[in-house]
């Protein structure tokens, strides 16, 4: 199986769970360049939205988040994984994280539909060293 894993620095911004607030802070981002290489939305409470960034340039998002006055959660560390989408393609990461014993508390992941894959891992920081030695990362 082929794949590739890089860490990866996340950020968090909670917003009011409206209409187009994922819009308008993803749109305010590319149109200063900063390229997200991944992006979810998690709801924490009745009114509110925690949309989590992932940028390729954790630097050119903190430049863009102090200019639009936005207030960043981070940076937290998380594991990006690009590969070949076959059957039990995620078995041999997760077990060296086990081998490990290394928890995953949170991860979430998406094919494309044409043999490839995308899958983010979040880990505890206090495990992560852990994490990247038994992934070779």
């Amino acid at each position: 199986m082929a794949y590739s894993i890089r860490q990866m620095d996340y950020f968090y911004v909670t917003v009011k769970d409206q209409p187009g607030e994922a819009y308008k802070l993803l749109s305010l981002l590319a149109g200063v360049g900063v390229n997200m290489m991944a992006f979810t939305a998690i709801p924490v409470g009745p009114m509110r939205t925690q949309l989590a960034l992932f940028p390729e340039d954790a630097h050119q998002l903190h430049q863009a988040a102090d200019n639009a006055g936005m207030d960043l959660d981070g940076p937290h560390p998380a594991l990006l994984v690009q590969g070949d989408d076959e059957l039990g393609a995620l078995t041999e990461i997760h077990e060296k994280l086990y081998q490990a014993d290394v928890n995953v508390y949170a991860s979430n992941g998406v094919t494309d539909g044409k043999g490839s894959y995308g899958y983010v891992i979040y880990i505890r920081p206090e495990e992560f060293p852990k994490a990247l030695e038994a992934l070779g990362v």
